[in-house]
Parts: C-alpha cells; sequence; structure tokens
C-alpha cells in the first residue's frame, strides 16, 4: 500500500518559531517598535524595567492583533456581527471607516420613499 500526500493551499500558513506566522510576526515586531518608543523615555528617567515591560507589553498586543480571531457567540451584538473574523481585519475595516467620515452606503432592494 503507498501513501499519497494530498495537496494542501499553504499560503499563510508558513510559521516562524512555530508560534509566529508572518503576519504575527510582523504585528509583534509593530508593537515592540511601538513599545521601545516608551522604552527610550522610561530608561532616561531612570526606570529601564518599566520600559522593557512596556515594550513586552507591547509585542503580546500586537502578537494577539495578529494571531487571533473574535470568537463567533450570540451573546453579544459585536460578536454577532464579526464573529470568526481576525482582529487585524475588524482594525482595518474601523479605520477605513474613519476616514471615510463615518459615511455608511445601504441599498435597499424594492422598496421606494412611499413605502416607507
Amino acid at each position: 500500500m503507498e501513501i499519497h500526500e494530498i495537496p494542501r493551499d499553504y499560503r499563510g500558513e508558513s510559521r516562524i518559531l512555530y508560534i509566529f506566522s508572518m503576519k504575527a510576526l510582523m504585528y509583534t515586531g509593530i508593537g515592540a517598535f511601538i513599545g521601545g518608543i516608551f522604552y527610550l523615555i522610561f530608561n532616561a528617567l531612570g526606570m529601564q524595567m518599566i520600559g522593557i515591560g512596556i515594550v513586552v507589553f507591547f509585542g503580546v498586543i500586537g502578537f494577539c492583533i495578529g494571531t487571533f480571531k473574535i470568537p463567533d457567540t450570540k451573546k453579544f451584538k459585536f460578536t454577532q456581527q464579526t464573529g470568526g473574523e481576525a482582529i487585524d481585519d475588524i482594525i482595518k475595516r474601523w479605520i477605513k471607516f474613519k476616514r471615510q467620515k463615518n459615511k455608511i452606503y445601504v441599498y435597499l432592494k424594492g422598496e421606494t420613499k412611499d413605502e416607507q
């Protein structure tokens, strides 16, 4: 009996250091960079350990944004609408919404002004 490999689509699944995907590594780096700015400020004030803690904190926040998804539960209205979507996609969509000055265009089929 022979073993045959079933082809899979591996795009976006490359892992670095087992837990980091490319996207998670990028967001972790961005978070650590932002934390590094605070590290420089706290290091100048003589509070180096607090600065290191802030770098780690921002790095973990970046990792969570790049890795996790919103849970799909029916308990909250927010999770009903965004359940199963990646956190970074939701943040990108929110930024795009704010850039458009909070405009939402809704197209209704079959409804006219007289029916309202």
